[in-house]
């Protein structure tokens, strides 16, 4: 466990993403992972009114409601820390102070509780002055509807500007930042997500660690795999580079006995900028994979890299 930057809160050294509940994951599955995660030692549990909205015959929701649904039959809540987000649902869209309101209310409802632990600006939504923005997070705060507020998708300078706004104002101050990050997909985090993390002294939260399950090693050329991510991860993962790349990390799993999945976030934890990854997984098997523990050396890490 470690606590978060700015917060009281204390996670594990992984967060469980949410986005499969509702979608590759039906509520029996979704709760034998969640059942697996926390009996590994996970408290960590990330969603998004948003997830999963994509699927069809979906409106969104639907992971809140399963993880809501979950709480309630388990009476755990004050044992796991939950985050989800604002922004990006098509009904609940942007973040206006009246919509940041109403969706955090939403979220309560499916959730079954009466508090979220991090609520996210999903997206920034640059039609919408911060002030605004903040001032609507600000009194979900005061009204303990939320405990802390973060930020997603956020370039350093749109960050920079929050903060400064969240202070000059007194009021309540982005404490996290989740931003895509993984070894196959470095770029902007490294040279703008990291900076913000260090600079602002907030916790960095990084999510699509494994490129969409590439990093598993599940994906090959020629070969099909049953996923509903499959046609996206060839189309942006399955070159040669990221192929040398897979063989590296597959050497190193192979020394430690762990899987590909354990190495790549063991990779991620060491690099300048992260505090705690996010990870998803739709089946046990997969959730074995990624709770698997791993130190990597300093040489180990520029190998993988291929640095």
């Amino acid at each position: 466990m470690q606590k978060l930057r700015k917060t009281e809160l204390q996670v594990s050294d992984i967060c469980f993403g949410g986005n499969v509940f509702g979608w590759t994951a039906d509520q029996l599955d979704s709760f034998r992972l969640l059942d697996g995660f926390i009996e590994h030692g996970g408290n960590f549990i990330d969603t998004a009114d948003v997830y999963s909205s994509w699927k069809p015959g979906n409106s969104g929701g639907e992971s809140e409601t399963i993880i809501g649904n979950y709480l309630k039959l388990k009476g755990n809540r004050d044992q796991v820390v939950i985050a989800t987000k604002v922004a990006m649902l098509e009904t609940r869209k942007g973040l206006s102070k009246s919509n940041i309101i109403a969706a955090c209310n939403d979220s309560l409802a499916r959730l079954q509780t009466d508090y979220i632990d991090i609520y996210y600006a999903h997206s920034d939504d640059t039609e919408t002055d911060l002030t605004e923005t903040l001032e609507g997070f600000n009194s979900l705060v005061e009204q303990g509807k939320v405990r802390y507020i973060a930020a997603s998708n956020y370039t350093f300078d749109r960050l920079n500007q929050a903060l400064n706004i969240s202070k000059e104002n007194n009021l309540a101050s982005y404490v996290a930042l989740q931003n895509r990050y993984s070894l196959v997909a470095r770029e902007p985090y490294e040279s703008d997500g990291a900076k913000s993390v260090e600079e602002f002294k907030i916790s960095g939260l990084p999510y699509s660690t494994l490129g969409s399950g590439f990093l598993s090693g599940k994906y090959r050329a020629g070969e099909t795999v049953d996923s509903q991510r499959a046609e996206g991860v060839k189309n942006n993962y399955l070159n040669a580079e990221n192929i040398e790349l897979l063989k590296r990390l597959e050497q190193v799993a192979n020394e430690y006995e762990v899987s590909n999945t354990a190495v790549a976030l063991a990779w991620l934890r060491r690099q300048p900028g992260v505090t705690v990854p996010l990870a998803s997984a739709r089946t046990l098997a997969q959730l074995e994979a990624l709770m698997q523990k791993v130190e990597l050396t300093t040489q180990e890490l520029s190998f993988i890299a291929g640095e």
